[in-house]
């Protein structure tokens, strides 16, 4: 970046005083200097880690800006009085428009975190349909390796997720050699790690501010609720009065569980396994609320329906007690609310990765949509670009970054501006419920992610047969800007996008 701002403003002023000097012999000096500039300059543009599509937007705008200034200092240049001054007010002008403007300019950073392999196996393989394991029986006893079945989805003819293996490594053991030895196997079409997840719910130390508006609803927790204000959901409430669901759309938290006995929970959640209605780390809890906690019981907070009608929450466990979990066990987490008959699947977890290691996700979503299912997943907490993390980076997923009350990217927010489906949703300072009847303020796409999964399963109650694709066109069609639009994508707008599934 210091490279590309500094080559730029260089090109600039080699240009004013080529033509400042134009009949001296310095001016030769000066009109190299320019061109090597420009040379630098379009170097770095060129290996900048952006979409082309933005680099050449940005060339437009820097070459329209050498232009414009060059323009008006040949005109002033034989004029030495106004060539001072106007050099003067250049580089005053350059300076700010270097710290504002060039600095900003690409804020795309390659991945490169490493990631951390599950020690309860570290590497799926997908094999050719119908292959015998004993294929590979020469590499698994060299190598000390266990080899089992991985997914067991209730449908496999619609999916080759039922030829995923698990292979768990030895400690100490090579696993580049590993790797290497089974991709020479001819019936190992794809290798990717299996890799370990982990939440940590972000505490925030700064309560939202406090919002007056009642929505007509009794729930407490509203004057915490800022998203409420600025996804405007007094429109949505009254929007709603007269509209019926065809039938109440069930959202499935896949988390460290959720607290199903919670006093603003426990009316709208469905049960799938008694083994995940408990939430030892509380994440899942968090985020349960924000897709679906009871509105207008007289407790806590509350969630997009005055009457519940539209939407039922339900857990699935795919994170332990220490928020860890792994590659396998969310995707087994997608199959099985999948086959139990979700509507919207909401993923407040994931982690760097890059993109060979999404073939496994991508085939659980495709799998999900062809039941009608929507997933979404939290675009990340570092900063970085979301298609450098699984499994917001899969193919068909809806990526939700994070933004503050006053619509700013929030500072952790990973961007979506490379991913398909990406959209925007509260996710600083976010008031919901916690474990043992409790409340907190939690920070991270985390809360973004179930905003988004909460909406879509109020659209899909209406119109049951949305697709992904078609909800992502109207949230985007319907949703504000934020002040970087194009990192964050549109700030979801509930009443909006809920009319347009009415067409009304």
């Amino acid at each position: 970046m210091l490279v590309y701002g500094l080559a730029l403003l260089g090109a600039l002023f080699a240009l004013i005083f080529w033509f400042r000097f134009r009949e001296k012999k310095v001016a030769g000096a000066f009109r190299a200097l320019f061109f090597l500039s420009i040379l630098t300059y379009l170097g770095s543009w060129f290996f900048q880690a952006a979409p082309m599509s933005y680099k050449f937007e940005v060339l437009i705008r820097d070459l329209v800006f050498i232009g414009v200034l060059g323009t008006a200092f040949s005109y002033i240049a034989n004029l030495r009085a106004a060539f001072w001054v106007g050099l003067l007010l250049t580089i005053g002008g350059g300076y700010y428009y270097y710290k504002t403007i060039l600095q900003p300019t690409f804020p795309f950073q390659e991945q490169r975190t490493e990631t951390t392999l599950s020690p309860d196996g570290e590497l799926l393989i997908e094999l050719e349909q119908g292959s015998d394991l004993e294929m590979l029986r020469s590499v698994l006893d060299q190598y000390n390796l266990t080899v089992e079945r991985a997914f067991f989805p209730e449908r496999p003819e619609a999916t080759d997720l039922d030829d995923f293996y698990v292979v768990d490594v030895p400690d100490g053991a090579d696993l580049m050699l590993i790797r290497k030895a089974l991709r020479q196997k001819a019936i190992v079409e794809h290798i990717e790690e299996n890799e370990q997840i982990t939440v940590d719910p972000i505490k925030s130390n700064k309560l939202p501010p406090k919002i007056e508006k009642r929505y007509g609803i009794n729930d407490p927790g509203l004057e915490n609720l800022w998203g409420f204000d600025r996804m405007q959901m007094d429109k949505l409430f009254e929007l709603l009065k007269d509209v019926k669901p065809q039938r109440q759309a069930v959202v499935a938290i896949l988390d460290t569980g959720v607290d199903a006995k919670h006093e603003d929970l426990a009316d709208n959640f469905t049960s799938v396994r008694s083994r995940y209605d408990n939430d030892p780390r509380g994440h899942g809890t968090h985020c349960a609320g924000i897709a679906g906690a009871v509105s207008n019981n007289g407790v806590g907070v509350a969630s997009y329906s005055q009457n519940n009608a539209f939407v039922d929450i339900t857990s699935i466990k795919v994170l332990n007690a220490y928020g860890m979990g792994n590659q396998k066990t969310i995707i087994n987490g997608i199959i099985e609310a999948t086959d139990k008959g979700a509507d919207v699947i909401s993923l407040s977890l994931g982690g760097p990765s890059n993109d060979s290691r999404q073939r496994a996700y991508s085939q659980a979503v495709a799998y999900a949509k062809q039941s009608g299912v929507i997933v979404v997943a939290a675009a990340g907490n570092s900063d970085m670009n979301a298609k450098d993390y699984s499994p917001a980076n899969a193919d068909g997923i809806i990526t939700v970054s994070a933004v503050d009350n006053e619509l700013k990217k929030a500072v952790f927010s990973n961007t979506v501006q490379d991913v398909s489906l990406g959209i925007a949703a509260p996710g600083v300072g976010i008031y919901s419920t916690v474990p043992d009847n409790g409340y907190d303020t939690y920070n991270g796409t985390s809360m973004a992610c179930p905003y988004v999964s909460g909406l879509l399963g109020l659209m899909k109650s209406i119109k049951p047969d949305l697709t992904a694709e078609e909800a992502h066109k109207i949230l985007k069609s319907t949703g504000s800007k934020t002040d970087q639009t194009r990192m964050t994508g549109k700030f979801i707008q509930p009443a909006a996008a809920v009319a347009r599934v009415l067409d009304r």
